[in-house]
């Protein structure tokens, strides 16, 4: 079930990376587009299509695709406040204190953020950065094979803590709730009351991306869209960007697990599990330089993975994307997860604290057995929307620096502007740009 790899053959195959424009579609995928659109089509023209379609007809458009792709009849209305105020009413106690408590860690965390705009005198004048929230954003959650609640919260709440002025969340219809109003699960719902979202419109896929990039009569365009999707929805964040901010381009999620022979398998194993049971796509990869534990881990992987409900998608995501990597030592371990830069890295190793000023490239480090990437995913603090795909080599994790944007402030006293207007002027010159150089030499001579 966890097969085991050494480090050279783990390179070509569970810790390649894969650009997002290779990895293969199935079959089904492309036979279902040309069913749809009456050709052969590649994921990425059948986004075209129904952006252009979206940005033509609007709302009748956004109908039309939610009752060809989601198979419900549905007007793209935001869901009455009411509505969302009784899903969170209808919630059992647990389940929304719950929900409360994991809000109340999310924000309290992202109030820790440094957020304020900030002067100096000591260039000459006023400089500065004027700190400014984004005013409306677009917040995508994933219908998928799961309610999502978690990731409400997650991005909902550091974008209200950063002063966003509006909220704006889209998530797919659920056509096995056809029958109940609206058709979403009333959890979704309720994480929205809980985390201060504006509205709600039940809008999936490449569609929905289209309503928040270039609106509606209905739906008002927002200035950055934020959220994991399908490969649908991935494809549309990056085709119109520009015309509006993303977030960044989400991929399956990833959970590397670097132990030693001190680590406890069943808890290495459940942690393994419990990320494999996202999607077939996901990774969940143990690297370790003990044997014994990963015999240990396989065992627990095999006893565990008969009593869990997802038990299909957690054995085919192992078998395809998942695995055990016997590394020389842990700081081979190590170099390899920074070569890979997963979304999760857990260092489940006696002394935790000595390898984390090793890590350069993870989305989020989890620092001992304690803490487990399952409590990242709910309640930790930090938001869970990390950098995929490798991305963590260059990007952060979702925070509230995501929601503001920097106004440069530029002030100059009349002497400063003396001393620095000629030199400007020497290499607007250097440049070819004489009406730079003009205006800069007219001040000096003020």
């Amino acid at each position: 079930m966890l097969k085991q790899y050494d480090p050279q053959t783990a390179k070509q195959t569970i810790l390649k990376r894969t650009p997002p424009d290779e990895f293969p579609v199935s079959q089904r995928v492309l036979d279902g587009i040309a069913k749809l659109f009456g050709e052969a089509l590649t994921p990425e023209q059948a986004v075209t299509k129904i952006l252009k379609d979206v940005r033509m007809n609007g709302d009748s458009a956004l109908q039309k695709w939610t009752q060809t792709l989601d198979s419900i009849s549905l007007r793209p209305d935001p869901v009455s406040p009411i509505l969302i105020q009784s899903a969170l009413d209808s919630l059992a106690p647990a389940q929304r204190d719950a929900l409360e408590k994991a809000a109340a860690r999310i924000e309290a965390f992202h109030r820790k953020q440094p957020l304020t705009s900030w002067f100096t005198n000591e260039l000459g004048g006023t400089l500065g950065q004027i700190i400014r929230p984004i005013q409306r954003v677009g917040l995508y959650v994933p219908g998928g094979t799961a309610p999502l609640p978690s990731t409400v919260l997650m991005s909902a709440i550091p974008a209200r803590v950063a002063g966003v002025k509006e909220i704006i969340v889209v998530t797919p219809p659920n056509r096995s709730l056809a029958d109940i109003n609206p058709p979403v699960d009333p959890i979704i719902l309720a994480a929205c009351a809980i985390a201060g979202v504006d509205k709600v419109y039940l809008l999936g896929g490449a569609q929905a991306i289209a309503a928040l990039a270039y609106g509606t009569e209905t739906i008002q365009p927002v200035d950055k869209i934020f959220g994991p999707g399908n490969l649908f929805v991935t494809l549309a964040k990056r085709q119109v960007y520009g015309v509006v901010g993303i977030d960044g381009l989400a991929g399956p999620t990833e959970t590397v697990v670097i132990a030693d022979e001190s680590a406890n398998a069943a808890w290495v194993a459940a942690d393994l599990l419990a990320q494999a049971e996202h999607d077939l796509l996901a990774s969940a990869i143990l690297l370790t330089p003990s044997q014994s534990l990963i015999e240990k881990v396989r065992i627990e992987v095999g006893q565990q993975l008969e009593q869990r409900g997802r038990a299909d998608i957690i054995a085919a995501s192992l078998e395809n994307r998942g695995g055990a990597v016997l590394t020389r030592d842990l700081d081979e371990a190590v170099q390899l997860a920074n070569d890979y830069a997963p979304e999760h890295l857990a260092l489940s190793v006696n002394d935790p604290w000595r390898w984390v000023e090793k890590v350069n490239n993870a989305g989020g480090v989890f620092v001992g057995e304690h803490s487990f990437e399952v409590l990242g995913d709910y309640l930790a603090g930090p938001s869970h929307v990390m950098p995929t795909g490798g991305s963590a080599r260059f990007a952060s994790p979702l925070n509230v620096w995501d929601f503001i944007k920097i106004v440069s402030l530029i002030a100059l006293d009349e002497k400063t502007v003396e001393d620095i207007a000629p030199i400007a002027a020497t290499i607007a010159a250097s440049e070819g740009l004489d009406a730079h150089q003009n205006a800069a030499l007219l001040r000096s001579q003020t």
